[in-house]
């Protein structure tokens, strides 16, 4: 029996070496396994705080990007008055006398439209010189009145938008 009592303590002795190998490898994995996901949790944490962007130089950049850019302003430009004389064939004469300013989208572009001051002049005139007073009756003929003006504008003006003109005073003789 001590034979067997020796053989059965020896077959006990390699199980209790692999099972303490096998908890220090499980140790071990552990270890791996959870470095990693602290360090990870971490660098969550500075990152979503916002303390890891300003250390690597990245805070500047969305604080610039989340910067609103500045509101666009329209403007109004008063146009100087215009006299001209409508086309009526062989009938008696016939004026119109037009006071109009032009509402511009961004205000900064004021200075384009200052300098297209004789074109937008030009282009009215021309225009207005080739109505019929009967075109010029009603509101549908001013509201049509208002969006060939503004065609023109636009065109004259580039690169400013004009987006509107209102009538100060529209005289028909």
């Amino acid at each position: 029996m001590s034979g067997g009592a020796a053989a059965a303590s020896e077959a006990d002795a390699p199980t209790d070496g692999a099972e303490d190998g096998g908890s220090k490898r499980k140790g071990k994995l552990i270890v791996l396994i959870a470095i990693p996901l602290v360090l990870a949790g971490a660098g969550a944490g500075l990152w979503f705080s916002g303390i890891l962007p300003g250390l690597l130089g990245m805070g500047a950049k969305q604080e610039q990007a989340e910067a609103e850019p500045p509101p666009i302003v329209p403007a109004l430009f008063d146009m100087p008055e215009i006299i001209v004389n409508l086309n009526v064939g062989n009938r008696r004469a016939s004026y119109l006398k037009l006071r109009a300013k032009i509402e511009i989208a961004d205000s900064r572009d004021l200075p384009h439209l200052q300098a297209a001051v004789p074109r937008l002049q030009d282009l009215f005139t021309t225009y207005l010189r080739e109505l019929r007073p009967e075109e010029l009756r009603g509101s549908a003929g001013t509201h049509r009145l208002r969006e060939e003006l503004i065609a023109r504008a636009n065109v004259a003006a580039r690169p400013a938008r004009v987006t509107d003109i209102l009538f100060v005073e529209m005289l028909v003789q």
